[in-house]
């Protein structure tokens, strides 16, 4: 097949965790391209722990697209994603998929410490070892995250923030790199994707309140949040793609 052929082939998709941010961003991105995506999730019947629709939902398609979620981020996201995994690769194998996405985290195998981020190695390594054909696509921190971060520490009129160094990224950039990556070849590895600029997070909440004209103050603490236990850069890649939309941009 030439490659010109490749580019005009349509794509038949299931996408997985499709009526989410970043999965019905995939959907209409895929859509618009010409393909043909379908968003699955627990609202339309398909549950990806019971495996509840699964055959259904993938059988016959030519992509598996799994932006599927833990609901926590606790040890107990690893029984998550490794029964949502083993579930998903099953109903691939049996419904003749030829490629299955996933969408993880710049740094998760570099940070011991969270069990979140052991959780999505996790289902890396399950991918890596299954049945079907398989990209990653692994993303720095969404531009969207960073109201969660505030919240953590919030206490008052302070905020309690760390100088973790991240790169963030818009959503829509994420789902842009995603679709492309389910209209493509399998990957059989990892493509990693970031934002543009690097930013300490204290200095990125100073920078989301005086946009917002919240006076809370933030204070640079080393032991606060989630990524208090995150030491150097292994949440920026500086051999990633760069997605082109800029925080400041993204606030407007």
């Amino acid at each position: 097949m030439t490659s010109s052929s490749t580019k005009s082939r349509i794509i038949f998709s299931a996408v997985i965790g499709g009526t989410g941010l970043i999965g019905s961003l995939v959907v209409k991105n895929l859509n618009t391209a010409g393909h043909e995506a379908v968003p699955h999730s627990q609202s339309t019947g398909v549950d990806v722990i019971s495996g509840r629709g699964l055959d259904e939902a993938v059988g016959g398609v030519d992509v598996v697209v799994n932006l599927t979620n833990s609901p926590t981020f606790d040890d107990a996201s690893r029984a998550f994603f490794r029964t949502s995994m083993d579930n998903l690769l099953a109903a691939a194998h049996r419904g003749g998929v030829g490629h299955m996405v996933i969408l993880s985290i710049v740094g998760a195998d570099r940070v011991p410490e969270l069990d979140y981020y052991q959780a999505k190695v996790l289902q890396e390594d399950i991918l890596a070892a299954g049945p079907i054909l398989y990209s990653i696509v692994r993303a720095t921190q969404f531009m969207e995250f960073i109201d969660a971060a505030l919240s953590w520490t919030a206490d008052g009129d302070t905020v309690r923030l760390p100088t973790t160094p991240i790169q963030p990224i818009a959503a829509r950039d994420v789902a842009a790199a995603v679709a492309e990556v389910a209209a493509g070849a399998p990957l059989g590895g990892i493509r990693t994707i970031a934002g543009p600029e690097i930013f300490a997070l204290d200095e990125l909440g100073r920078i989301t309140l005086s946009h917002r004209g919240d006076n809370r103050t933030v204070v640079t603490d080393p032991t606060a949040g989630m990524f208090a236990v995150v030491k150097g850069d292994v949440l920026t890649d500086m051999h990633a793609r760069l997605a082109p939309t800029r925080y400041a941009d993204w606030l407007c």
